[in-house]
């Protein structure tokens, strides 16, 4: 069968990746997609390389690389002046692919797609434990979570869903330099404050920060006092338009103040994009083999779930972190034994004060701690690789391409 997968990279990843490679971007496509994949970002080729030993051929896009996707439209002919959107969709309706897994949220793309591509059999979606709004989801014949309360949300709105882990690519170590543990403590994501998204996450990196030796690898570094001013103003026309508001002056006199009408619109009062508290702790985001190779080089790696999976494992982490064999430190989840054994391949905390003590108590005695980290290693290579991960989707693919079948959608 062949396959699809359609998704975005971060726009800081490919800024950085390109600017420190300059030569790339003038390198044909072929070489130049194997240097993205071999940096390992997100998914890279993971699911291509998995999935061929099961008979399926991949085709991976990552829609806003833009380099790497004009040098595809120049090599295929493509019309010059073709947008991103455009090139997106040639490319698949040439590949003629049985399934796509459409990794975004970009209606009008998918039913585009749907429109041009009359080959398709099946397509697949992918969100996280935080859900997007968009109406995207119902241009979707199944859509596949990492996160089982992600998966419930959707099988309550009516969608078709399942459950499927993330994995590891055993092939990362050894793309990394083994230069010893040279870092106490690391966590390594994002602290969005907007929205409620991170708000435990801040709140227990900071108290774990002032307590440990802890360094936090974020986009949040590069924030500057600069931003800090902008958001206090921005909260302060919030505040004043709804204190207008709320004094009974009508929405159309406050829209004319130069400012205050838009604010009314904004879903929540401004806030400062970094905790000023964390400043001292934070380093520059690291992203593919830089990323991997910070959590080779930490004694400990600290994972905080978002705000939106509170109940269940789910994330990337997990498995990134035991997979280069460092020992990963993990808030408690209800279904986390069924990972990985607690406090024997992972050590797990339930509180800021717990975790801070096992950390202590890891770095203390690193014989403990690297027994543990190995343990860790162990179970992923054994269990959680995207081998594993390859045969469960075949299954799931399968199993829906049969269903819809016998709905009267495609065979099989």
């Amino acid at each position: 069968m062949r396959l699809v997968k359609i998704t975005s990279a971060y726009p800081g990843y490919l800024k950085e990746f390109y600017d420190s490679r300059p030569d790339t971007a003038l390198l044909p496509y072929g070489e130049q997609k194997k240097a993205l994949d071999r940096d390992a970002f997100g998914w890279a080729d993971f699911w291509s390389h998995a999935l061929s030993p099961l008979g399926y051929e991949v085709l991976e896009i990552t829609r806003n690389a833009g380099p790497l996707q004009e040098v595809w439209a120049r090599e295929n002919g493509v019309k010059e002046g073709t947008g991103p959107v455009g090139i997106v969709v040639e490319q698949v309706k040439r590949y003629r692919p049985d399934i796509l897994w459409f990794d975004d949220t970009d209606e009008a793309l998918l039913r585009g797609l749907r429109d041009a591509v009359p080959s398709l059999r099946l397509v697949l979606g992918w969100v996280g434990s935080a859900i997007p709004a968009s109406g995207v989801w119902s241009d979707m014949d199944l859509i596949l979570s990492c996160a089982p309360e992600s998966v419930a949300v959707m099988k309550d709105a009516g969608h078709e869903a399942a459950h499927l882990h993330h994995g590891f690519d055993p092939r990362v170590p050894g793309r990394l330099a083994d230069r010893g543990k040279t870092m106490d403590i690391s966590f390594i994501g994002q602290v969005v404050r907007s929205g409620g998204v991170h708000r435990h996450r801040e709140e227990f990196l900071e108290k774990v920060a002032q307590g440990t030796s802890l360094e936090i690898f974020s986009p949040s570094e590069g924030f500057t006092w600069r931003d800090d001013v902008t958001s206090a103003v921005k909260s302060i026309v919030y505040r004043s338009a709804h204190a207008l508001r709320a004094a009974g002056i009508p929405a159309s006199w406050i829209s004319a103040i130069p400012l205050a009408g838009g604010a009314l619109r904004w879903q929540a009062r401004p806030v400062s994009p970094v905790n000023r508290r964390l400043k001292r702790f934070l380093r520059p985001p690291v992203f593919g083999l830089d990323m991997f190779q910070v959590i080779r080089d930490s004694r400990i790696t600290l994972n905080i779930h978002a705000d939106s999976s509170p109940r269940f494992a789910s994330n990337m982490r997990l498995f990134e972190t035991t997979g280069v064999g460092t020992c990963l430190v993990t808030d408690w989840r209800e279904n986390l034994h069924e990972l990985f054994e607690p406090d024997s391949e992972v050590v797990t905390y339930r509180s800021a004060d717990e975790c801070m003590e096992k950390v202590s108590w890891l770095l203390d005695n690193p014989g403990k701690r690297e027994d543990i980290a190995m343990a860790g290693m162990r179970r992923t290579l054994r269990e959680h690789t995207f081998e594993h991960r390859a045969a469960e989707l075949d299954r799931i693919i399968r199993t829906s391409l049969v269903k819809r079948s016998g709905q009267g959608g495609a065979a099989p």
